[in-house]
């Protein structure tokens, strides 16, 4: 038998895609598996589609460890918020849902902190033992916090408030497609967004991705800020493959406290 290789499932708001992930090169051990997102998307429906992804890859033994992300806050394996995805994932305990339905040991953590811990591991932000600060600019402003290698889970910073509103609804990638802003007229609320932001944090290093993260010679010359700010390199491969990372970590965490 192979090696067991740590899975990574990244569920989003139009589709949940996963692959198994070699960790020594920090890309996908096979061509990933993506099914829609259900228009019903309660907990139980993405656990079928999960349960789906999982058994398309033979690379996943029993001991296999399994990380998912989510579009919101995770504490203690228990979602807290729910961002475009269904309003009864609140308070349910994802961890032990996915573990008695997948027999598989699961780690669930916010998308942007996976994101954030894949480009600290293999992307813009690899090398960099300060304090790092990855934003995802999408529907919303995801934030991950990662000191000297260490992830501060959670930090929802995209809602830091800022001349009295949720900086997100003004600065996020959504409003500038929905405003139908042009690069130029964005630029001035990511410019007021950041410098809030590294005035509070005092990052080493910011690294933007989200889908516009693309077309981030548009925007990122644009800015004057002290820090410097790269764009990401994994782009929709982040969440899958910090979801691995964070999930292979955590279960030899696990083992070392079980020995």
């Amino acid at each position: 038998m192979s090696t067991a290789l740590p899975l990574g499932i990244d569920v989003g708001g139009s589709g949940i895609k996963g692959a198994p992930v070699d960790l020594d090169k920090g890309e996908f051990a096979q061509e990933r598996v993506r099914i829609d997102t259900p228009a019903e998307s309660t907990p139980e429906a993405v656990c079928d589609i999960i349960a789906r992804i999982v058994e398309q890859f033979d690379e996943v033994h029993d001991g296999s460890p399994i990380g998912v992300t989510v579009p919101g806050v995770v504490q203690h394996g228990v979602v807290k918020t729910a961002a475009n995805i269904h309003k009864s994932w609140i308070n349910c305990e994802i961890e032990k849902l996915l573990e008695d339905r997948l027999q598989h040991d699961v780690v669930v953590v916010n998308d942007a902190d996976a994101a954030g811990v894949a480009e600290l591991a293999y992307g813009a932000a690899k090398g960099q033992d300060g304090l790092v600060i990855m934003t995802t600019l999408g529907t919303g402003i995801g934030t991950a916090v990662i000191n000297r290698g260490v992830l501060v889970p959670n930090s929802e910073l995209g809602h830091l408030e800022i001349d009295g509103v949720d900086a997100e609804t003004v600065a996020a990638s959504s409003i500038k497609t929905a405003e139908g802003l042009s690069y130029e007229e964005w630029a001035p609320r990511l410019q007021r967004y950041y410098r809030y932001l590294e005035d509070l944090m005092w990052p080493d290093l910011i690294v933007v991705g989200g889908g516009v993260s693309k077309k981030s010679d548009k925007f990122l010359p644009l800015l004057d800020l002290r820090t410097p700010i790269v764009p990401a390199v994994l782009r929709n491969a982040a969440g899958i493959i910090g979801a691995a990372v964070l999930a292979n970590g955590y279960q030899q965490e696990r083992g070392r406290h079980t020995s």
